[in-house]
């Protein structure tokens, strides 16, 4: 997606139903190639899923030029196929036809079930050792003790709300759940089924007794838990949002007055004079962090573990979080930034910060809590139920 400035619009309701497990490989074990021993002479040229914004030429702004550099250094030329929902990606990766893509946590575990994505050998990307540990082995970007990808950025989803028209200054998701009704019909919620997390979340804090320990672990119970909460919810629901500059526009009209945002956007609206403050709940968030993955079938892997070592550059690194809205995920990208207050803004080295966030992770049948006795809802369960739950 693409306006004034670009951001992702992430799983948008209505597309693709994609089973966790389906894709060219057919497994649920992850059976694509093996990690790449060593990098050799590009192949000149590359391949590339992207979100908007992530692998920008000049095109769009002219200051925004990171992939020519790139070309002339190394030889490969960048064909860019620039995707507007993580189901998206899914679908593309699954032809074979790239080498390289920029997965959200609500897609890489389906890339890695379905043998679509190869492990990453981060030792022929020289600028991970500066990535942030937080963002390394996490459950949405690794398996079995292997890295599938090289961590772009992250943010949370915070609570936005207008300071003239909601009082108390809320601090807790209660605003947009059990107190949302004092807000009818002024209530925005994020367009996706991995929203459904977000009910999870504050379940998981406030209805103890469910047992819920990680948001996007959810037995059949607690998925129809956080699918009732979400029904009582919609009630109250102004609209949906996926755009961010649709969010900018109903907060500054007042057709919005509280709901999920990010930082970003709640930037955006505070710049354009929206009376709007955003904050990250006393419960914690949900959050979202990208990694660019290699396909199992790359076509041009030289190219690709160029591009990977490239993009994550501390200077590059810091170009792609200015003009997405983002923390970067390369340390040293900190002292690149033209803003100085960027990674203070974006919470970028604050690793208490994001422990509290739960980043997207794809729903599959085995418990990403550890639990053994009971089946997990998937991401295609979880995207009936968000047609549901939206009527």
């Amino acid at each position: 997606m693409r306006n004034a400035n670009p951001w992702k619009a992430a799983v948008a309701a209505g597309v693709l139903l994609l089973a966790v497990a389906c894709g060219s490989g057919g497994g649920t074990d992850g059976g694509g190639a093996a990690e790449r021993k060593s990098v050799g002479k590009g192949e000149g040229r590359v391949d590339i899923i992207a979100w908007a914004g992530y692998a920008e030429d000049g095109s769009n702004d002219p200051k925004a030029d990171w992939v020519h550099p790139f070309e002339k250094q190394t030889g490969c030329k960048v064909n860019t196929k620039t995707a507007g929902t993580s189901d998206e990606m899914v679908s593309l990766m699954k032809t074979g036809q790239y080498d390289t893509v920029s997965a959200s946590g609500d897609a890489t575990l389906r890339l890695i079930a379905a043998g679509d994505v190869a492990p990453v050998n981060t030792r022929l990307v020289p600028n991970y050792r500066d990535i942030f540990s937080g963002l390394k082995m996490r459950p949405f970007n690794s398996k079995d003790g292997k890295m599938y990808g090289i961590p772009h950025g992250r943010g949370a989803n915070l609570l936005m709300y207008r300071t003239d028209k909601v009082s108390p200054a809320p601090d807790s998701w209660k605003a947009v759940f059990d107190g949302a009704a004092k807000y009818a019909g002024k209530v925005t919620a994020y367009d996706s089924p991995i929203y459904i997390a977000d009910a999870a979340l504050y379940l998981m804090k406030t209805r103890p007794a469910l047992g819920i320990k990680d948001p996007y672990a959810l037995d059949r119970t607690q998925l129809d838990a956080a699918v009732a909460l979400l029904k009582k919810q919609r009630q109250q629901i102004g609209e949906y949002w996926s755009d961010y500059q649709k969010e900018v526009t109903a907060f500054k009209g007042g057709d919005s007055v509280v709901g999920t945002t990010w930082q970003v956007i709640a930037n955006t609206a505070a710049a354009e004079k929206a009376p709007v403050k955003a904050v990250l709940p006393e419960e914690g968030a949900t959050g979202w962090s990208d990694t660019w993955m290699v396909s199992a079938k790359a076509a041009h892997p030289n190219c690709a573990y160029k591009w990977l070592d490239w993009i994550v550059s501390p200077k590059v690194n810091a170009q792609v979080a200015e003009y997405f809205g983002e923390a970067p995920a390369n340390a040293k990208a900190c002292e690149e930034t033209a803003d100085p207050r960027h990674c203070a803004v974006y919470h970028a080295d604050d690793e208490a910060y994001y422990r509290r966030v739960h980043f997207w992770t794809t729903p599959v049948p085995q418990c990403l809590d550890g639990r053994r006795n009971v089946k997990c809802t998937d991401y295609a369960e979880w995207t009936r139920a968000w047609t549901e739950i939206k009527g």
